[in-house]
C-alpha cells in the first residue's frame, strides 16, 4: 500500500500522472482544462459521440466555455478525448462527473453513477485513484462505489484508493471557477485522502474533511442552504405584491448591513442541475433514519409553486386588458435557468411554457444563448429561438421575462411590447411605462 500511494502521489506531484475524466458537461469539462493548464496530460470520456466529435473540430458545446485552452491542449498532445473505456487502465486519476438527477418520485436516480461504476471496476487497476464529483446524499461512496469496485478482491486504501469532493462549478460566473474554489475532499481512509488531495492541491487549495460521508453532505448542504433561503425570498415577494412593497428594494436595503445577513433574490423557480435537487436526495437518504426533512420540503414546495404564480399574475394582467389567456400570443423570454449560459437544466421557463400550452396560449420564446430547446427528461418543445424585433414584440399579447440575459435591452423590449410579465426585476429603472409592467 504504501508503495503504490508514494508512487502516484509522486506522479501527481510531478504531473506525470494520467487524469481521466468520466463526463465532458458543465463540471468535466472545465474540470479537464484546470488539469491541463496545470500540466497533466488528461483523457475524456464519454458516450456522447458529438461532444467528442465537436471538441475534436475545435468547437465548444458549452457557450462560457472557451475552447482556445482546449484547443492548445489537444494540439500539445495533453488532452485526447474518447467514447473508448477501455482506455480507463491507462489513466492513473478517475474523476466521475456524471449526472445524478431524480426520478419523477423525487426520489435519487442513480442509473449514471450505476453504471459509470460498473464499467470502472471491469477496467480500473491497482494504483489508481478513484474520485466521484456528482452531487449524492451521504454515503454513496462507501456504500455504492466501494463494494463494485472491491468485487474482485482489491481492497480501498490499500489496492486502490477512493475519494469523494463535490463539484462546485458555477456557470458563467467570472469571478470565481476551479482554481479560486477551495475543494472539499474526503476519503475512504486516511490513505485515500492524502492521494485525493495531493491531486486537488495541484489546482486549487483543498479542505479535507474526515470522511465520505461528511464530503457528500457538505455539498447538500451548500444548496440546500440556497433553495431554502431563495424559498423565503419567493415566498416574502408574493406577500410583498399584496402589501404594495418593491421587496428588491427592501432586499438591496438589508443587504447594507455587513453582518448577520445574506442577499437572496426571488425569481420565476428553480433552476439548474443542482439546486432544485440535491436538498432532496438528503431528504430520501433521512427515511432511513426516521427522519422528515421539513425544511426541505417546505421549500421545494414554495419554489415549485412559483411557476404558476406568475401563470396566475400573467392571466390577471390580460384579463385587466379585456383578454384570455386562451387564444393570446405570448413571448417567454429566455428559457437558460440563469443569466448568460446555455443551460436550461430544470428551468422554470418549462414549466411556465407547459401551463401557457395548456390554458390554450400560442407559445413563442427567444433566447439568444438557445438557439432550439432540447428535449429534456421533462418536456419536449419543438421550438426554435424567435429573433427578437420592435414588429414581434408589437405582435405579443404579453411577455414574460424568465431569464434577465445582458443581451437584452430591456427598455427597448419594454417600448416595444404591450404588457411585459417581469419575474427577474429587469425592468427597474424603466419610466413611462404606465401599468404596461407586471411584477410577478
Amino acid at each position: 500500500m504504501a508503495d503504490r500511494k508514494t508512487k502516484l502521489i509522486a506522479m501527481i506531484e510531478d504531473r506525470t500522472a494520467k487524469v481521466g475524466i468520466i463526463g465532458l458537461g458543465y463540471v468535466g469539462l472545465p474540470l479537464a482544462i484546470h488539469f491541463g493548464k496545470s500540466g497533466f496530460p488528461v483523457v475524456g470520456f464519454d458516450l456522447d459521440i458529438q461532444k467528442i466529435e465537436k471538441l475534436l473540430k475545435g468547437e465548444s458545446y458549452i457557450k462560457h466555455v472557451p475552447i482556445e485552452p482546449i484547443n492548445e491542449m489537444i494540439a500539445a498532445g495533453r488532452f485526447d478525448v474518447t467514447s473508448d473505456f477501455d482506455r480507463l487502465e491507462e489513466v492513473d486519476c478517475i474523476l466521475i462527473c456524471v449526472p445524478t438527477p431524480l426520478t419523477d418520485k423525487m426520489e435519487p436516480d442513480l442509473t449514471y453513477l450505476v453504471q459509470t461504476t460498473e464499467t470502472i471496476a471491469r477496467h480500473f487497476r491497482a494504483g489508481q485513484l478513484i474520485v466521484l464529483e456528482s452531487t449524492t446524499y451521504p454515503g454513496t461512496t462507501e456504500e455504492m462505489i466501494l463494494p463494485c469496485l472491491e468485487k474482485e478482491g482489491m481492497k480501498g486504501g490499500s489496492d486502490f484508493f477512493l475519494a469523494y469532493s463535490p463539484e462546485r462549478e458555477d456557470p458563467g460566473n467570472q469571478k470565481f471557477s476551479t482554481s479560486n474554489t477551495p475543494k472539499v475532499v474526503g476519503g475512504v481512509t486516511p490513505s485515500c485522502l492524502e492521494v485525493a488531495q495531493a491531486l486537488y492541491n495541484c489546482i486549487t487549495r483543498v479542505v479535507p474533511v474526515s470522511s465520505t460521508r461528511a464530503a457528500e453532505l457538505t455539498k447538500i448542504l451548500e444548496n440546500t442552504f440556497r433553495s431554502v433561503n431563495i424559498a423565503l425570498v419567493n415566498e416574502l415577494k408574493v406577500l410583498a405584491h399584496k402589501m404594495g412593497i418593491d421587496l428588491f428594494e427592501v432586499i438591496d436595503a438589508a443587504a447594507t448591513k455587513p453582518f448577520g445577513y445574506t442577499p437572496f433574490y426571488p425569481g420565476p423557480g428553480l433552476g439548474g442541475h443542482c439546486i432544485p435537487i440535491d436538498p432532496f436526495y438528503l431528504s430520501w437518504k433521512a427515511r432511513e433514519y426516521d427522519f422528515f426533512t421539513r425544511f426541505i420540503h417546505l421549500a421545494g414546495e414554495i419554489n415549485i409553486s412559483m411557476p404558476y404564480y406568475v401563470i396566475e399574475k400573467t392571466v390577471d394582467a390580460l384579463n385587466r386588458d379585456k383578454k384570455s389567456m386562451k387564444g393570446s400570443r405570448i413571448l417567454v423570454l429566455g428559457v437558460a435557468y440563469k443569466r448568460d449560459v446555455d443551460d436550461d437544466r430544470e428551468s422554470p421557463g418549462y414549466a411556465i411554457m407547459k401551463m401557457l400550452l395548456e390554458k390554450g396560449a400560442e407559445v413563442i420564446y427567444n433566447d439568444p444563448w438557445i438557439p432550439r430547446l432540447r428535449p429534456t427528461r421533462k418536456y419536449d418543445f419543438q421550438m426554435d429561438s424567435t429573433p427578437l424585433t420592435p414588429d414581434m414584440l408589437a405582435g405579443t399579447d404579453a411577455v414574460i421575462i424568465v431569464t434577465d440575459h445582458s443581451d437584452y435591452d430591456f427598455t427597448d423590449i419594454v417600448r416595444h411590447s404591450r404588457l411585459v410579465i417581469d419575474t427577474r426585476n429587469a425592468t427597474k429603472g424603466i419610466e413611462d411605462a404606465g401599468e404596461k409592467i407586471v411584477m410577478a
